[in-house]
């Protein structure tokens, strides 16, 4: 058995606003960081009372130090459905809502689609990949699908507002049961044929968006979402690209090296891709994938401003 974490309380501050507004809420005497996706739910003011879900802050989970409002009970919901639209994300959920597919304004499938594709297993590799291809190619319109294996909503990375702001990114669609991008997808091929298509992207990052999952097993974890996306990227007839997760520092054994995250990805996929390694690493690969080195330019990326801590690790 499981269930929904949910409890009452009433907004002490609005202490950022955002689409993703972080909020502090008194749950029953007790000031808890928490955040309203307002795109979703509505707006918030401070004396609203809510109904917020504690489960992840309640567990301590490494990705949930706050608490997430699941309904503004003092303001309610009016909003209307946007017209024409006619496909549910978080479909039959409490929080249902109305979206604009964007398969619907890409033309005929004609394959191959013939553009690079980098497939990203961690959030936090991709403003390095933005980066890295701005450095090498400025002026690339490179566009990111975010994908399950990590947070759903659009709104709550950052990263992504940051890379937008700076040209690094040229969109943001949301797909599958991610939400609120710039665009909405129903699956990550039909973002990615879209973006690279009606959108006019040159090159694509797909990537689950923050706060990886994971149990401890083999099959079990976020990181496994990049199976699935490669496995799009390739029967689009992408140049697919894997980004691997590697650490030298992670206390974790199993992702010292090159991560079993990835290991298992190679391991697993039907068709051959790219792995992109730095060079001179003494990095074991499938025979089934074709090893590309490139020299890591940890200094510059560090000037770059760009955010540079990944699972609470800084580059140093």
């Amino acid at each position: 058995m499981s269930g929904l974490a949910l409890r009452r309380g009433v907004v002490v501050t609005v202490d950022r606003r955002a689409p993703d507004t972080a909020i502090t809420v008194d749950v029953a005497g007790v000031r808890r960081p928490a955040i309203a996706y307002e795109d979703l739910i509505g707006p918030v003011e401070e004396g609203d009372e809510v109904v917020v879900n504690v489960a992840a802050r309640d567990l301590e989970l490494g990705s949930g130090g706050f608490d997430l409002v699941h309904a503004n009970l003092t303001r309610w919901l009016s909003a209307e459905t946007p017209d024409g639209a006619h496909v549910m994300k978080l479909n039959y959920t409490s929080l249902q809502h109305a979206v604009h597919p964007l398969e619907e304004q890409a033309g005929e499938l004609e394959l191959p689609v013939d553009r690079a594709v980098a497939v990203v297993s961690l959030h936090a590799q991709l403003p390095c990949v933005a980066w890295a291809v701005g450095q090498r190619r400025p002026g690339t319109r490179l566009g990111y699908v975010q994908t399950a294996g990590g947070a759903l909503p659009g709104a709550l990375s950052r990263n992504v507002r940051t890379l937008l702001e700076r040209g690094l990114l040229a969109g943001h669609v949301t797909a599958g049961p991610a939400f609120g991008g710039e665009h909405d997808a129903i699956t990550v091929a039909g973002g990615l044929h879209a973006g690279l298509t009606a959108l006019g992207w040159d090159a694509a990052v797909v990537a689950p968006g923050p706060g990886i999952l994971g149990s401890d097993t083999a099959l079990g974890h976020g990181g496994l979402a990049a199976l699935d996306n490669a496995h799009a990227t390739l029967a689009l007839g992408c140049r697919t690209i894997v980004v691997p997760r590697m650490s030298s520092g992670d206390p974790r054994p199993r992702h010292r090296g090159l991560s079993h995250h990835t290991r298992t990805v190679l391991e697993l996929l039907l068709r051959p891709v790219i792995v992109a390694v730095p060079s001179g690493e003494a990095v074991e690969l499938p025979g089934t994938v074709a090893r590309r080195e490139g020299d890591p330019d940890l200094e510059g990326y560090a000037a770059s401003g760009l955010p540079a801590r990944t699972m609470g690790r800084s580059i140093e």
